[in-house]
């Protein structure tokens, strides 16, 4: 959202000019909840933009603070009033948990702040200290233990089910016929292009799986971009040997699960490649998998990390 209305609606009509995508095609912008950007959500939506996904991770203003953000409560909660206002055919609003200092009762009364405008759709995240990051070289104090996060994920999940809200990702909850169109390609190991400095895509030919990734400094990507360059950015194959791995980084998002079929469209690969991985994480508890479908258990969701494991080649 950092991009003016009129600039979006080029990129759109352009795209659509090329593409010939479909007319009910999902078109998500992203947009922080500052006063510049809320003020041209109505010009979005016109400009083409169906699904607005604002990053307000939290209603109170000291764990703003803490986490950094430049806006404050009273600017999210206009954010939302204007998106709704805006009449996008979907929005979502991303919330964090376990922060600097927050206590369970501080997390549920962001959550219901949240969930007073009745969402489409909410994506929930635990704070992590992500490597080369401010947090990761000076970890706030106060952050909440393993145990309480877990606890206090439990409990904000299990509110978010009671208002209508069902988990069928990792971290994403939605109302029905609300997911994610494109969240929901990614985690079943579809398509996409990269386009844009810093973008990364994944197409699928018949000479087999190609990922790219666009420079991302936007001075070289306009240089690349003007020159008479045949191709843009790198381009690398996905070998055989890492496809599985990939796939279920992925299709374990997904609380539906996939079928054994999918993982063969999806890889080339024949799915008993996988079956002893399968067998022991049924045995840990991990997995549910029958002869349709396989799908991360509770507590394979919990341990995502360790059941995503199993498959490393």
């Amino acid at each position: 959202s950092l991009f003016p209305p009129e600039i979006i609606n080029q990129l759109l009509s352009d795209i659509r000019a090329r593409l010939q995508p479909l007319s009910a095609m999902e078109v998500t912008l992203e947009a922080n909840p500052g006063a510049i950007e809320a003020a041209a959500f109505a010009d979005f939506r016109a400009a083409g933009v169906t699904r607005l996904s604002l990053g307000i991770q939290s209603f109170n203003n000291v764990h703003l603070q803490r986490l950094g953000r430049i806006h404050d409560a009273a600017a999210a909660h206009r954010a939302v009033e204007k998106a709704i206002a805006a009449q996008f055919a979907s929005f979502n609003m991303d919330l964090m948990f376990a922060l600097p200092g927050q206590s369970t009762a501080e997390a549920l009364a962001d959550l219901d702040a949240a969930l007073q405008y009745q969402p489409p759709h909410l994506s929930l995240y635990q704070l992590t200290l992500e490597a080369g990051t401010p947090f990761a070289s000076h970890p706030p104090a106060h952050l909440p233990d393993d145990d309480t996060a877990a606890d206090m994920e439990n409990i904000l999940r299990s509110e978010l089910e009671n208002h209508g809200l069902g988990r069928y990702e990792i971290s994403a909850h939605a109302r029905l016929g609300q997911q994610c169109q494109h969240n929901r390609n990614y985690w079943l190991y579809g398509d996409y292009l990269g386009i844009g400095a810093g973008a990364h895509g994944k197409i699928t030919q018949a000479e087999g799986i190609w990922r790219s990734r666009k420079p991302s400094r936007p001075e070289s990507y306009m240089i690349d971009a003007l020159s008479d360059m045949e191709t843009l950015g790198e381009y690398t194959s996905v070998p055989p040997a890492e496809r599985p791995f990939e796939f279920m980084l992925n299709a374990l998002r997904l609380t539906e699960g996939f079928s054994s079929r999918l993982f063969t469209e999806c890889t080339g690969l024949d799915s008993l490649l996988i079956e002893p991985q399968i067998r022991r994480a049924r045995r840990e508890g991990l997995l549910y998998a029958d002869t349709e479908i396989i799908r991360p258990t509770v507590q394979g969701m919990n341990f995502y990390n360790e059941l995503c494991a199993r498959f490393i080649p």
